[in-house]
C-alpha cells in the first residue's frame, strides 16, 4: 500500500475534494442556458439560423483549417511516443489497480460510444463520394484508380487520427482522476500546468466550454443518425421522411436512453455496447458472405497500405495554391467534429479504462477501434464500389443526391434487403442510445462535480436538452447547421486539448514509478 500511495501523491498533487456546489451550479446554468438559447433561436428564426451557420462554417474552415490539421497530427505523434516510452508503464490508477471491465466489453464501449453512429452513416457514403468526386483536383473518378483512392482516404479519416483526439482527452482526465485521485473535470486535469489553485473564473470557463462542446458534438452525431434512419425508413419501407418523422425518432431515442441510463454504466451501457458489436459483426459478416469476398479483403489490404504510406501527407495536406475546399469539407470537418465531443469521449474512455497502463490504453484505442472501422468500411464501402465498378449500378449517383440513402442503396443490391435494412436501422438506433446515454452520464458529472455517479435528475435534464438541440439543428439547417456547431465548439477546445498534453507531460515527468527509477539508475551508471 505504501508503494501505491507514493505513486499517487506528490507535492502539488494532493487528493482534492469536490468543489462547492455554487461553482458547479454556475457551470450547469450557464452551459444549459447557452444550449437552450441556441435551440430556441433555431426554432424561431430557422432561415437566419441556417445562414448564420453557413457563415460560421465558412469562416472557421477558411481561416483555421491549418490549426486542426497540425494539432491532430501532433496528438497522434504524442500518444505513440508516450506508449513506446517508459511512461507507458504508468497505470491510470494505483500501481496495484486492475481493469474494471473485460477487454471485449472495454473495446465494445470504446467503439459504441466513440464513432459508431458516424461510421454507420459514412461507411458507404464516404468511399462512394470520393469515388464519384476525387479528393484531388483533376483526379480519377468512377474507375479503378478512383476506387483505390476512395478506400485509402476513407481509412485515413477513420483511423488513428480520430482516436488520437479521444486518446489525448481521456489520458489527461483519466490520469488526473484515477492516478492522482482528483475529480474528473476537464479544468482539474490542467492543474499540473496552472497549479491547484488557479483562477476560478478560468476553471468555470473551461468546464462550461467542455459541456457545450460535448453537447453540440453529440448533437451532430445524433443528428446524422436520425437523418440516416429517416432516409432508411423511407427507402426500405416507404415511411414518409421529413421533420415529423425525425422529431418522432428523436423523441423515442431520448426516452429509451433515459430509461437505459437508470440502469447505470455497468448494466445499461455495457449491455447496449455488446449488442452494438454483435449487430455490427452480423451485418459485416453478411455483406462479406453475400458480396465479393476476395475483392473486399484485397481492398482492405490495399487500403491499409495506402493509408500507412500516405499518413503523413494526408495529415498535413492543405490546398493553399489551388483554392479548393475539399480538405475543409471533409478532413477539417471530421477533426472539428471529433474535437467537439472529445470531452465526453475522453471522460467516458477514462472511466472505462481505469486500471489499465498508458501503453495498453494507447495501443487499445489506436489499434483495435480503427481496425474494426476498416473492416466495416472495407466490407460495406468496398461492396458498394464493386457494384458500381463491375455491375453497372448507380449507388454513387444516389449518394451524391442523398448521402443518407447510401447504406440502404447498398442493401438493395443484396439478398434479404428488408431484413438487413431493419437490422441496420436497429444498429443506428442502439448506437444512438448508447452514445447519448454515455454523453448524458458524463455531462451530468461535469455539471455536478460527481463524475463517478451523477444524479438521475440531472442526466434526464441533459438528455432532454440534447434531444431538443438535435431536432432544432436538423430543422434549421440540416447537415450545415450540424457541421457549423461542431466547428464552433471544436476550435476553442482544440486549444484546451493542447494544454492538456502539456499538463499531463509535466505531471508524468514527476512520476516516481519503478520504470522511471530504473531509467534514472542506468543514466547514473553511464555518467560514472
Amino acid at each position: 500500500m505504501k508503494k501505491e500511495n507514493l505513486a499517487n501523491d506528490s507535492d502539488d498533487e494532493i487528493p482534492k475534494k469536490p468543489e462547492k456546489n455554487s461553482r458547479l451550479g454556475l457551470v450547469f446554468w450557464v452551459s444549459a442556458s447557452v444550449i437552450l438559447f441556441a435551440a430556441i433561436l433555431a426554432i424561431i428564426i430557422p432561415d437566419r439560423f441556417q445562414i448564420a451557420s453557413e457563415s460560421v462554417y465558412g469562416w472557421i474552415s477558411n481561416y483555421f483549417s491549418w490549426f486542426f490539421m497540425i494539432a491532430v497530427f501532433g496528438f497522434g505523434v504524442f500518444l505513440i511516443f508516450l506508449a513506446l516510452s517508459p511512461y507507458g508503464r504508468v497505470k491510470l490508477g494505483g500501481d496495484q489497480s486492475k481493469p474494471e471491465f473485460s477487454f471485449r466489453s472495454w473495446i465494445g464501449m470504446l467503439f459504441s460510444a466513440g464513432l459508431g453512429v458516424g461510421l454507420v452513416f459514412f461507411g458507404v457514403a464516404e468511399p462512394m463520394s470520393h469515388y464519384m468526386i476525387s479528393p484531388f483536383t483533376g483526379g480519377p473518378i468512377e474507375n479503378e484508380d478512383a476506387a483505390r483512392m476512395a478506400m485509402g482516404y476513407s481509412f485515413f479519416h477513420w483511423g488513428i487520427s480520430q482516436w488520437s483526439i479521444f486518446g489525448v482527452a481521456g489520458l489527461a482526465i483519466g490520469y488526473s482522476q484515477y492516478r492522482k485521485q482528483k475529480n474528473g473535470l476537464v479544468s482539474t486535469s490542467l492543474e499540473p500546468l496552472f497549479g491547484t489553485e488557479y483562477n476560478r473564473k478560468a476553471r468555470k470557463a473551461i468546464d462550461i466550454l467542455a459541456v457545450i462542446a460535448t453537447v453540440t458534438g453529440m448533437a451532430t452525431s445524433v443528428g446524422l443518425g436520425i437523418m440516416q434512419m429517416d432516409g432508411g425508413l423511407n427507402i426500405a419501407y416507404g415511411i414518409p421522411s421529413g421533420a415529423l418523422t425525425q422529431i418522432i425518432l428523436t423523441a423515442v431515442m431520448t426516452g429509451l436512453f433515459i430509461l437505459s441510463t437508470t440502469t447505470g454504466l455497468k448494466r445499461g451501457i455495457k449491455w447496449l455496447s455488446n449488442l452494438n458489436m454483435i449487430l455490427a459483426a452480423v451485418i459485416t459478416i453478411f455483406v462479406m458472405a453475400m458480396g465479393p469476398f476476395t475483392f473486399i479483403m484485397e481492398s482492405i489490404i490495399v487500403g491499409l497500405g495506402d493509408y500507412i504510406s500516405n499518413y503523413v501527407g494526408y495529415s498535413l495536406r492543405m490546398q493553399p495554391y489551388s483554392g479548393e475546399v475539399w480538405v475543409q469539407e471533409w478532413t477539417v470537418f471530421y477533426w472539428a467534429w471529433v474535437i467537439a465531443w472529445s470531452p465526453f469521449i475522453g471522460s467516458f474512455v477514462a472511466r472505462v479504462s481505469k486500471g489499465r497502463t498508458i501503453r495498453e490504453y494507447v495501443m487499445g484505442i489506436l489499434i483495435v477501434p480503427p481496425i474494426l472501422s476498416f473492416l466495416w468500411i472495407g466490407a460495406l464501402g468496398g461492396t458498394a464500389i464493386y457494384s458500381d465498378l463491375f455491375n453497372g449500378t448507380n449507388i454513387g449517383g444516389l449518394v451524391l443526391e442523398d448521402d443518407t440513402a447510401a447504406l440502404f442503396a447498398l442493401f438493395d443490391q443484396l439478398p434479404l434487403t428488408e431484413l438487413f435494412s431493419a437490422l441496420a436501422i436497429l444498429l443506428i438506433f442502439t448506437f444512438l442510445v448508447t452514445s447519448a446515454d454515455s454523453a448524458t452520464f458524463i455531462v451530468a458529472g461535469m455539471t455536478s462535480g460527481n463524475t463517478e455517479n451523477p444524479g438521475m435528475r440531472l442526466k434526464i435534464i441533459w438528455g432532454v436538452l440534447l434531444g431538443l438541440l438535435t431536432v432544432t439543428l436538423i430543422i434549421a439547417g440540416g447537415l450545415t447547421s450540424l457541421q457549423a456547431a461542431s466547428l464552433l465548439a471544436g476550435l476553442p477546445f482544440g486549444v484546451i486539448l493542447i494544454l492538456m498534453i502539456v499538463a499531463v507531460s509535466k505531471s508524468l515527468r514527476r512520476e516516481p514509478n519503478d520504470s522511471m527509477k530504473r531509467r534514472q539508475k542506468k543514466g547514473k551508471r553511464k555518467n560514472v
